[in-house]
């Protein structure tokens, strides 16, 4: 984060006084005044021979001056050549060049001359030129021959241009050459190497010429390079190519760039250093170019000249050449004549004071004439570089030039000088609007003319003092200046010119306004590539002032893409890429001023590729690989992976070879015979790793016999009669040598038979004709053209297996529990395995439920017990179920006969959760339950248990319990008060006991969402409140009121509740009621509804067309004394039965259960 300093603010009453405190006193164009030079050519004048020539001359004057102009010192008469002309109102000369002619004839020294009747301004001498671009002389260069690590000097020797052109080589197809610290160009355009390499002779060398006004490039016939190479070049100490010798001189003009050079040859290439004697190289000019074989020295003053020394130094040694400069200088004004205005009979004078080396001489002019021979002016004094005017009279009108020159150029001025009597007037718009900023330094202007010269005061608000001194300043132009502007300092200034003719006022209004302010500035950041950053900038500023803020990058405007979001207050970078690395200014303005706030983003990015790899030190079994890091974009290379690809076995594939430290760019890399590798390089930093380099050259080291044999060796049968010898193959780096084979060898184990053998290529190989299950000892030997691999390890292997002969016997079970039994069996002989034995297999299956209407899938189910167990558990079992189990034998070829089937039953469990508990809430005063039977009963239900209790937020009440009968499933509680929630607890029971519970709660009112403990601990007063009981006797009375009705209703026939019509079976055909009295769900595989409970919590033997003994298979069907239903039963089959059967009068709930099962 950075605020530059000191803010550049801007405002519009600095622009003002900048205006007025720059030039001499202008006259309005009105009045009478001797010509002034406006607008004129270069000195030296160079234009384009395809374009016509334009020679520029303008000036003013009252009136208007008339233009003449002199070639080569003569009057140049331009109305007698037909191609030049000069513009109206102006003495612009053209030539046109459209209907013939050269441009070269019109070369030569141009002045032009603007006259009036108050006298005549000059321009300076023009120098036309018209530029050339010589053809390159046609030459056949012989290829040059060096011998390597000599120096060399390839001449440039363009043909001279007007102006000189701009060089630069390049190969003869257009490439650039490659320059560094050996390989450079020269300020003379002379390619020079400072030692040959064998790769120089890679191109051709061509020197091209670029003309500036033509756009055109002239190249040079290409040198050819040939380099006579050696077992090794020898190191020289440093020798300066140029300059040639120890020392040197050379000149340069006052305010010109000085640019020393050095080159310098020598094996290794020498380093260039500079030096001045006696003194530093001046930090704030002094740069250094190309490779630091130039010192360059920018706008040179007198304190730059002296002895400079260049020192060029290798390993072997070092020189030094010394340069001394001479600073000359062309004329340059000290004090520059102005345009004199003076009133009748004033005094006044005209200096003009140059300097230069050598010292410049002065010569006065009037009206282009010298003084000398200008008619005698008794009023007029000449003192050398000053003319002295007294007494000054109407006819002392006239223009001045002063003329200083050496031998390096020349300046020409013109002043005039104008006698006026004009009373005082203002030059500025009345009344204007200044608007500044608090605490800034300003200046108000009131440009003004008179003559005599008038004198200006400043007032403010009407107040009598004038403004000058302490917080004012008045300049000799007028200007006011206000050194810092406060509150106070607002309001209305007057301006007042006078001299002896009258006096002339202006006013100026000025409004200081708050700066602003970025009071929050953004911070630098370092952030990975692909994350989201925020800039803040918060602006504080003068509300009457419009305010907008932008944002540069890197000093230049930034563009907001679909990636940015610029916001009044923040600038949001989205998936930040390595582009968006740099300096982030926040630019907050106004119309007067603006505030600045910096701040850079370090992105953390992948690092940049490795570049130029190189293979050295070429070794059997080594190489050395060397490699330039790439940029690690601000997250330093923690590591390089080094990975490598061969051409034989898995081309185009690359194998991770080594990975070395990030701090090293060189190393050895370890290397198998007879290998054709390649190699790469990846960087890896906190962030990422990089793109692969490009791979290096290729390098095949010699073949040798392997080293190694192939690993992982199996055998293993694929049928009963065969074995398969398998291995992994070796790669590329373990093959060693060409035609890599496999010899294999096989035997059975501990017969003592001769070994087989077989050469293989491949990685299998199958012995057939095998006896069952018998091991065999196997090797597996490595061998290609060299010789063989060591002697192979053996590895025991078995053939293949026939599935097992024999079941296990003597199976007996033993039952854990409702869900589990114990297994125990007897062995098998091993023989009979006929393979390696896997495990022990149970295969069971659920024959049937002891529920015995409910339907049970009979899918065969596993359990193994692997290895050699006598012993295991099944679980997972459904109870109250009858099971049968068989078991095998399994080896690798599959299972073996099954056993004897054995049968077992599972005992009563306790139930699953009861299904669809519902709870609803019709009113403030009942809460409705309702649930299915479970999924699994696991046995004959015995009943319900629901425990619940009230509770209003973290207050709980009682917990209450009630017991059902299996045949319910509806019950309804009274609520105690009408702001407490309950919550219920429900589980099934059998005679083992209560299974899984399902916990519901009730719903909570809208009112009754939160309920406030300040309601709760209320709730008492609320019952004993007048309107409370007045409420309750209402709701009472219209409840009663709604029973007559409908007992009348009744009585009239009305419609019934189905639990009612005892006498009419509803069949499936019948619709339902239109009242809701039929409150029946059609869900799809909903069990029937148990009868409802009372409010009293007893239960109604509801009555139904179908009775129990319909379900059973024989026999009637029996209950306890608490209506609990004993004996099995089971559904009838027939939907179209079972459908007409449905009805609000529930049967049995296991009967339910089992139709839906």
């Amino acid at each position: 984060m950075a605020r530059p300093q000191p803010p550049p603010w801007v405002h519009a009453a600095v622009l003002l006084c900048l205006l007025g405190l720059g030039g001499a006193i202008e006259i309005p164009m009105d009045l009478s005044q001797p010509p002034t030079i406006t607008k004129q050519s270069v000195k030296d004048h160079i234009v384009d021979p395809r374009d016509n020539i334009l020679i520029e001359c303008e000036a003013k004057g009252n009136p208007a001056p008339s233009f003449h102009w002199t070639r080569n010192s003569r009057f140049f008469n331009v109305a007698k050549d037909p191609r030049v002309s000069m513009r109206r109102r102006s003495g612009t000369l053209v030539i046109d060049f459209r209907s013939g002619g050269r441009p070269e004839e019109y070369e030569g020294e141009y002045q032009c001359f603007a006259r009036n009747k108050f006298g005549t301004a000059l321009s300076n001498r023009i120098r036309l030129q018209v530029s050339k671009s010589p053809l390159w002389p046609k030459e056949n260069l012989d290829p040059v021959v060096v011998q390597e690590g000599a120096p060399l000097t390839l001449q440039c020797n363009p043909p001279p241009g007007l102006p000189s052109p701009v060089i630069f080589w390049m190969s003869s197809s257009m490439e650039p050459i490659t320059q560094d610290k050996r390989v450079s160009q020269g300020h003379n355009g002379d390619l020079y190497f400072s030692n040959v390499m064998v790769q120089d002779m890679q191109t051709d060398y061509s020197c091209n010429a670029r003309f500036h006004f033509t756009h055109t490039i002239q190249q040079k016939n290409p040198f050819t390079l040939k380099v006579l190479t050696t077992r090794g070049v020898s190191e020289r100490t440093p020798s300066f190519m140029y300059p040639q010798g120890t020392a040197s001189s050379q000149m340069v003009l006052r305010g010109m760039d000085l640019l020393l050079e050095c080159i310098a040859s020598g094996v290794p290439t020498p380093d260039i250093a500079w030096y001045k004697k006696g003194g530093d190289l001046p930090s704030d000019k002094a740069k250094f170019e190309n490779f630091n074989k130039a010192l360059r020295i920018t706008s040179v003053s007198e304190e730059d000249s002296g002895e400079y020394f260049c020192l060029a130094s290798n390993k072997m040694g070092s020189i030094r050449h010394t340069i001394s400069v001479r600073v000359k200088a062309a004329p340059y004004w000290l004090d520059e004549p102005k345009n004199l205005i003076l009133a009748p009979g004033e005094d006044g004078r005209l200096v003009c004071r140059a300097n230069g080396n050598p010292k410049p001489t002065v010569q006065w002019m009037v009206n282009g004439e010298p003084l000398q021979s200008a008619p005698p002016n008794p009023n007029r004094e000449v003192a050398g570089d000053t003319i002295i005017f007294r007494d000054t009279q109407i006819s002392s009108r006239a223009v001045y030039q002063c003329n200083t020159s050496n031998e390096h150029g020349y300046l020409l001025a013109n002043a005039f000088v104008s006698v006026l009597d004009v009373p005082p007037r203002m030059m500025s718009p009345r009344n204007q609007l200044i608007r500044v900023i608090l605490y800034n330094r300003t200046r108000l202007d009131c440009p003004f003319f008179g003559s005599p010269i008038p004198t200006l005061r400043w007032f403010k608000n009407g107040q009598g003092s004038n403004l000058d001194g302490g917080n004012y300043h008045v300049y000799e132009n007028g200007s006011l200046e206000i050194k810092m502007i406060r509150k106070e300092d607002q309001g209305i200034y007057t301006c007042v010119a006078t001299n002896i003719l009258g006096k002339a006022e202006n006013q100026v209004r000025l409004e200081v306004k708050d700066p602003t302010r970025i009071f929050r500035m953004p911070e630098d950041q370092v952030v990975k590539r692909g994350t989201t950053v925020q800039l803040e900038c918060r602006v504080k500023h003068d509300p009457s002032l419009k305010l907008t803020v932008s944002w540069l990058k890197d000093d230049q405007p930034l563009y907001i893409g679909n990636r940015m979001k610029k916001e009044d207050d923040s600038l949001t970078i989205f998936g930040v890429a390595e582009r968006d690395q740099g300096s982030y200014t926040c630019v907050a303005s106004t119309e007067l001023d603006q505030d600045l706030a910096k701040a850079y983003l370090t992105v953390l990015g992948r690092p940049d590729r490795p570049r130029d790899l190189e293979l050295t030190d070429l070794a059997e079994r080594s190489v050395r690989l060397t490699w330039i890091p790439g940029d690690d974009n601000n997250s330093p290379i923690t590591d390089y992976v080094v990975q490598f690809e061969e051409d034989q076995f898995q081309p185009g594939v690359w194998h991770d070879h080594s990975k070395f430290p990030g701090s090293v760019n060189s190393a050895v890399l370890q290397l198998s015979p007879y290998v054709n590798y390649q190699f790469r390089v990846i960087a890896v930093n906190e962030v990422g790793s990089s793109h692969p380099s490009l791979p290096s050259e290729r390098y095949r080291t010699s073949g040798a016999p392997p080293e190694s044999n192939p690993s992982d060796v199996k055998g293993e049968g694929t049928r009963k009669n065969n074995m398969e010898i398998t291995w992994t193959p070796m790669n590329a780096t373990s093959a060693f040598g060409p035609n890599l084979r496999y010899i294999v060898k096989w035997r059975r184990r501990e017969t003592r038979e001769t070994w087989n053998n077989a050469t293989v290529w491949g990685s299998r190989f199958v012995v057939g004709q095998t006896p069952v299950y018998v091991p065999y000892e196997i090797r597996v030997q490595a061998e290609n053209d060299f010789g063989k691999g060591p002697e192979p390890d053996t590895v025991i292997g078995y053939s293949g297996e026939d599935y097992p002969r024999a079941a296990p016997t003597d199976v007996k079970i033993r039952v854990l529990n409702s869900t589990a039994i114990s297994l125990q069996w007897n062995r098998v002989y091993s023989d009979t395995v006929q393979g390696q034995l896997r495990e022990y297999r149970a295969y069971y299956w659920r024959e049937s439920s002891l529920l015995k209407s409910l339907w049970v899938s009979q899918k065969r189910q596993q359990a193994g017990f692997p290895g050699d167990r006598l012993r295991g558990v099944v679980s997972r079992l459904f109870p109250y179920s009858n099971y049968k189990l068989e078991m095998v034998v399994v080896n690798g070829r599959g299972d073996g006969p099954r056993s004897e089937t054995k049968e077992f039953t599972t005992p009563e469990g306790v139930p699953s959760a009861p299904r669809r508990f519902r709870v609803r809430q019709p009113n403030l005063q009942t809460i409705n339950l309702e649930w299915d039977h479970p999924e699994h009963p696991n046995g004959i239900l015995t009943g319900y248990s629901l425990r619940y209790l009230p509770f209003n937020g973290t207050k709980l009440g009682k917990q209450m319990v009630e017991n059902f009968s299996p045949n319910q499933t509806k019950f309804t509680v009274q609520r105690a008060d009408p702001v407490s929630r309950y919550r219920f607890t429900l589980s099934a029971r059998t005679q083992v006991g209560s299974g899984e519970a399902v916990t519901e709660e009730s719903p909570a009112a809208p009112n009754e969402a939160t309920p406030t403990a300040a309601y709760t601990n209320n709730q008492p007063d609320i019952v004993t409140q007048g309107w409370f009981i007045g409420l309750m006797c209402a709701i009472a009375l219209l409840v009663l009121i709604l029973l007559i009705v409908c007992f009348i209703k009744r009585s009239r026939g009305g419609k019934y509740p189905v639990r009612e019509k005892k006498d009419v079976p509803l069949g499936p055909e019948d619709p339902k009621e239109e009242d809701g009295s039929f409150d029946y769900s059609d869900e799809d595989n909903k069990p029937l509804q148990a009868s409802q409970t009372s409010l009293d919590g007893t239960i109604k033997q509801q009555e139904s067309d179908d009775s129990l003994v319909d379900y059973g298979e024989g026999g009637e069907g029996q209950f306890n004394e608490d209506g609990s239903f004993i004996g099995q039963y089971t559904v009838k089959k027939d939907k179209e039965e079972t459908e007409g059967n449905e009805s609000s009068e529930a049967t049995s709930p296991v009967n339910a259960i089992y139709s839906l099962a």
